[in-house]
């Protein structure tokens, strides 16, 4: 049995009904040494870009880059994948499962989710939090 295999034997009815893939991008952002990994493409990154540095650390690998900069992933740490739709943050999912990373899960959400959660009210909060941690 190959890895893939494996990872898919593991997507029963109970692991999607319990929500084990996915995560809140509000969730994401609370998570000590979190990563965000942006898996759009260069030419959606240059349109829309999610400056959210003073939120968590940001990975761009397009989707198409995964497999030669896998090395890039860490696998000690909560790794949100994020995509504009979730079609293929779902794909990259089952890739970095069937290659052994347990902390990855999809964001969900979309381009709304982000948004939503860099506000000004939001944002100022967020960084008064982070200067009053440090």
């Amino acid at each position: 049995m190959n890895e893939m295999d494996h990872v898919l034997r593991t997507m029963s009815f109970e692991f999607f009904g319990a929500g084990k893939h996915k995560l809140e991008m509000g969730k994401l952002l609370t998570m000590d040494n979190a990563v965000f990994l942006d898996v759009r493409s260069y030419p959606e990154v240059e349109s829309l870009q999610l400056k959210l540095e003073y939120h968590i650390e940001v990975l761009h690998i397009p989707i198409d880059e995964i497999p030669d900069r896998i090395g890039e992933i860490p696998r000690d740490r909560m790794v949100g994948i994020f995509c504009s739709a979730g079609t293929r943050s779902a794909i990259v999912y089952a890739f970095l499962r069937a290659k052994g990373y347990e902390n990855v899960r999809v964001v969900l959400g979309g381009y709304e989710a982000v948004a939503s959660l860099v506000l000004p009210g939001k944002l100022l909060k967020h960084i008064e939090m982070k200067k009053a941690g440090e």
